[in-house]
């Protein structure tokens, strides 16, 4: 959930890293990283727990470079860190219906708020996967909105513009929910400005879709096209737009993601 690689001047490696997962070839690019450093080994890992959320695969590949990553961990950020990861992979696998693992992503996020210190890096994408719990699988919007509020104050502190488009974008769908159209327009419309920017891809088409159900006709059918048009061009994925779009699921290319 960083924006790590979208600048001239970052590591060469962590620019490939990066034009790989915005493309929507996670596993392509866990390859380019050798998990023999905790920080290497959580980046893979990482990439491998979104690939999951995103493509509903990869299941096992994904547990395997968390344990790496959790066996390699030593400080209390790595540690945390690697919670964190834990947490989410459970929560996608819930929210995917593979398996219910509700209690392990709340417990994976608390063991990770107790290591992961207020005001580090860290601790806003915490934030916002504690708002995911929330809203998703405990359904509670204002805890929701009180954890996304708080992960944004903390990728603003930190500038980190990626997470900023997600705190954006689930902030302004809490705001729909409550008929707030202007400023769900305007975080949605946010959200889409930063990954168009950071040329995020495979964000690109859920921020289309989400803006159109603000915006009136014929603004609200471009936006739809061009997201159906993305989700094609990614081999449908991410796989749960289908269900907004109103597509059929293509089945996703394993080697492309």
């Amino acid at each position: 959930m960083s924006g790590n690689g979208t600048t001239a001047g970052d590591d060469p490696l962590q620019t490939a890293v990066w034009r790989l997962r915005s493309r929507a070839c996670w596993a392509d690019a866990a390859a380019l990283l050798t998990p023999v450093t905790a920080g290497a080994a959580l980046q893979r890992a990482a990439l491998l727990v979104e690939r999951c959320l995103y493509t509903e695969q990869g299941w096992e590949e994904a547990e395997d470079a968390l344990r790496t990553a959790e066996a390699l961990a030593h400080t209390d950020d790595e540690r945390g860190a690697a919670a964190c990861e834990r947490g989410q992979l459970a929560y996608a696998s819930t929210l995917h219906t593979v398996r219910d693992r509700a209690d392990e992503a709340r417990a994976a996020l608390g063991r990770a708020a107790a290591l992961i210190p207020p005001g580090s890096p860290g601790r806003a994408l915490l934030d916002f996967r504690r708002g995911l719990l929330a809203e998703n699988l405990t359904r509670s919007p204002q805890a929701a909105r009180a954890a996304y509020r708080r992960a944004h104050a903390g990728a603003t502190a930190h500038a980190n513009p990626l997470l900023l488009s997600f705190t954006w974008r689930h902030l302004a769908g809490l705001a729909l929910r409550d008929g707030e159209l202007a400023e769900a327009r305007h975080g949605f419309a946010e959200s889409l400005r930063i990954r168009e920017e950071l040329g995020y891809l495979v964000g690109t088409a859920p921020a289309l879709a989400s803006l159109a159900d603000t915006e009136p006709e014929p603004e609200a059918t471009r936006l739809r096209e061009e997201a159906r048009r993305l989700f094609r061009l990614l081999g449908g994925v991410p796989t749960w737009l289908a269900r907004q779009l109103s597509l059929p699921t293509p089945t996703p290319d394993a080697g492309a993601a």
